[in-house]
C-alpha cells in the first residue's frame, strides 16, 4: 500500500506558518508586559459584559502582554472568571471556574489550570502570536482554540496581543476561527473593518458567522 502524500498546499501553508511565528517572536520581544493595564480602559469603553456574565481569560506567558491587570478589574467588577485546562493533544479546551488567588495545578506543558468546576463562557479572551486586520490569529501551532470556539457560538471573541503583534498578512489556512477584534496597549482593532493605519481606541463587536467559530500551546 502506498503510504499517503501530503497536499502540497498543505505543506506551503505549514511552512510560512513557521516563518512566521518566527516573525510574530522577533516582534513581539522587548514588548514591556506591563503595557496589559491598559487593556482595562479599552476593553469597557465600548463593551461591557451583562452582569454575570463568564468570561475565559489566560494566564499570560513570560512574553505575552500581562492579562492579570484585567482579569482582576473583571473580578473586582463582579464577573464569573474562568481559565483553559489544555486537554490531550487533538481535543478542545475545557474551561474551568477561578478567581485571582485561586488554586492552580501544573499541567504537562508547563502551564498552569485551575480546578473549578467545568463552565461556558459568554466571552472568550484569545492568545495569539500574530494577528492581521482580516481578524486571522496565528497560534502556537496546537489548534486547542480553533477546535475550541466551534463549541461556543454564541459567545464573544476577542484577541489580545501587543500592537506590535500585528502583521500585514498572517498565512491562514480553511479550519483557522478568524477573530473579529483584538485588543491591545493602543486600543482595539476591528477585524475586516478598520484599514491598518487607523486604530480604533476602543471597540468590540459579538462573533458572527465565519468569526464565530475558533492554555497549552494553541
Amino acid at each position: 500500500m502506498n503510504a499517503k502524500r501530503n497536499n502540497p498546499g498543505d505543506d506551503a501553508l505549514t511552512a510560512a506558518k513557521k516563518a512566521a511565528r518566527a516573525q510574530a517572536k522577533a516582534q513581539r520581544a522587548g514588548n514591556d508586559p506591563a503595557l496589559g493595564q491598559a487593556l482595562i480602559a479599552h476593553f469597557f469603553r465600548h463593551h461591557v459584559p451583562p452582569k454575570g456574565a463568564t468570561i475565559a481569560g489566560f494566564l499570560s506567558l513570560a512574553d505575552e502582554i500581562d492579562t492579570m491587570p484585567l482579569l482582576r478589574e473583571l473580578h473586582f467588577r463582579g464577573y464569573r472568571l474562568a481559565l483553559p485546562e489544555t486537554p490531550p493533544v487533538g481535543q478542545p479546551l475545557i474551561f474551568r471556574a477561578w478567581f485571582p488567588g485561586a488554586p492552580l495545578e501544573r499541567e504537562k506543558f508547563g502551564t498552569l489550570r485551575p480546578i473549578g468546576e467545568i463552565i461556558a463562557p459568554d466571552t472568550i479572551l484569545v492568545p495569539l502570536l500574530a494577528f492581521d486586520r482580516a481578524g486571522h490569529r496565528l497560534g502556537y501551532g496546537g489548534g486547542f482554540y480553533d477546535r475550541t470556539l466551534p463549541l461556543h457560538p454564541n459567545a464573544t471573541l476577542l484577541g489580545i496581543a501587543f500592537a506590535a503583534q500585528e502583521m500585514d498578512s498572517v498565512p491562514a489556512g480553511p479550519y483557522d476561527i478568524p477573530l473579529p477584534a483584538v485588543a491591545t496597549e493602543a486600543g482595539i482593532v476591528i477585524c475586516g473593518e478598520q484599514p491598518r493605519e487607523n486604530t480604533v481606541p476602543g471597540g468590540h463587536r459579538r462573533a458572527n458567522g465565519a468569526g464565530r467559530s475558533r492554555r497549552g500551546p494553541a
